[in-house]
């Protein structure tokens, strides 16, 4: 497996991830800052006089702090994105490595083969091993892909024992695959829980139409 993407030039699949990376950030906090201005400016025209006043700059830092930990729907799908990619990126990492490519290399080849936001970290991991960073330092371009903790461990523990790297992303595909699946279980139990809810609450005007109110009226016309 050969990367076309070499130590001077980044394979598409991290120009791409880097080219629209700093747009979106920057326009995040911008439109979070100008929700909670305008949220401060609500409260000083609704709230009259000075409460009104006092309270906008309260208001307007708490818009703020509660808005930025709302994690925005792009981030989250593309968190979801990384996470599902991450045990074919094990895989595919296995077998370049056991084909006899050294880790850098194998990385970028892996890089390529994806498609996606989890392509363009490994692209920086393969191009700081590539040009002599710390395995600890390339590695943390996964830092905050759900699962990659493991393969940064296994990556960092191979290279400081020289323990065999292929197999433990072997094991660490088959654990995250079960991991995965195990959530999705999880996920659709809660959610026939959850449909529970509705169903109950529709029922509640007819339970109480039928089975209170003919008690109620009973008792009443008893008393009076």
């Amino acid at each position: 497996m050969t990367p076309r993407g070499t130590a001077g030039q980044p394979s598409s699949a991290g120009r791409r991830s880097s080219a629209s990376r700093p747009s979106s950030a920057r326009r995040r906090p911008d439109a979070v800052r100008l929700v909670a201005v305008l949220g401060g400016l609500a409260v000083a025209v609704v709230v009259e006089g000075w409460f009104g006043l006092l309270g906008a700059l309260p208001a307007a830092v708490l818009l703020d702090v509660l808005l930025r930990r709302i994690e925005p729907p792009a981030v989250r799908k593309r968190r979801q994105r990384e996470a599902a990619d991450l045990p074919l990126a094990a895989d595919l990492l296995a077998a370049a490595m056991r084909a006899g490519a050294p880790v850098d290399r194998s990385v970028l080849a892996v890089a390529e083969a994806l498609d996606g936001p989890l392509a363009g970290r490994l692209a920086r991991v393969g191009r700081t091993l590539q040009l002599g960073g710390g395995q600890a330092e390339a590695w943390s371009a996964l830092d905050g892909v759900p699962g990659a903790e493991r393969l940064t461990a296994a990556a960092l523990r191979s290279a400081n024992s020289g323990a065999a790297l292929a197999g433990a992303l072997t094991r660490l595909a088959d654990d995250l695959r079960a991991d995965r699946a195990t959530a999705a279980e999880a996920s659709a139990r809660r959610a026939g829980v959850l449909i529970v809810l509705p169903l109950g609450l529709c029922f509640l005007p007819a339970f109480i139409l039928a089975g209170l109110v003919p008690v109620i009226v009973a008792v009443l016309g008893d008393v009076l």
